[in-house]
């Protein structure tokens, strides 16, 4: 759902008049409602409490939060305020912001996208966002193999897309099945595809302790 302005609006301006009735960006200087179905949301959370459980276990100053409110911006330089399903940002970023509405204009340490209908959003306009921005890694998680194939191959697999900023630029590794998902951020991380996948199909309350891979034989 869009709602149509009278004019483009800033992401000032998207913060003032945005709904609180579900989850909205701000594309093209419009209002875009943004839904997703259950699985989409279990596999959210699932990544958000295998990247908590990271954060508690090594002491890490990071917060993890959902459908963070980020500024970006097109190669016209045009605004975008972009919601990615997981973000992890740095404490001393996060304190800023502890006692305003504002949205967050510097770059996160991790973006995570889980891949909906509208894939190309993810593969295409905010991987080029993110990029710009200088978001550090950028995860595309799609777990229903829902891209092209020429980005899932032949037979069609589902897959995470992890994208690591180097020089200014992302580099891609391509992550399936029982695959374990490297991650710059969070580097002793033990999380595979093939649980991830899972979680799209069961509790992720029952899954969280489950990442390293084994969830796989009951899948």
């Amino acid at each position: 759902m869009t709602y149509t302005t009278t004019k483009p609006l800033t992401f000032e301006e998207f913060l003032k008049v945005c709904p609180e009735d579900g989850i909205y960006e701000l594309v093209n200087g419009e209002i875009v409602k943004v839904d997703s179905i259950g699985a989409h949301k279990s596999v959210s959370r699932f990544l958000m409490f295998a990247f908590n459980d990271e954060i508690r276990r090594l002491g890490l100053d990071y917060i993890v939060d959902k459908d963070i409110a980020v500024r970006t911006y097109t190669s016209g330089g045009k605004e975008q305020g972009r919601r990615p399903d997981v973000s992890v940002i740095e404490g001393r970023i996060w304190e800023r912001y502890l006692n305003t509405y504002a949205g967050i204009i510097e770059p996160l340490l991790l973006a995570v996208e889980v891949v909906s209908t509208n894939w190309e959003d993810d593969y295409v306009d905010k991987l080029d966002e993110y990029q710009r921005l200088g978001i550090s890694e950028y995860w595309i998680v799609d777990y229903l193999a829902i891209a092209s194939r020429s980005y899932l191959g032949n037979p069609k697999v589902p897959s995470v897309f992890v994208y690591q900023l180097v020089d200014g630029q992302y580099q891609v590794t391509r992550y399936t099945g029982d695959d374990r998902i490297i991650s710059r951020i969070f580097p002793e991380l033990e999380l595979t595809v093939a649980a991830v996948v899972a979680a799209s199909v069961r509790n992720p309350v029952f899954l969280k302790n489950r990442v390293s891979g084994q969830v796989s034989s009951f899948v």
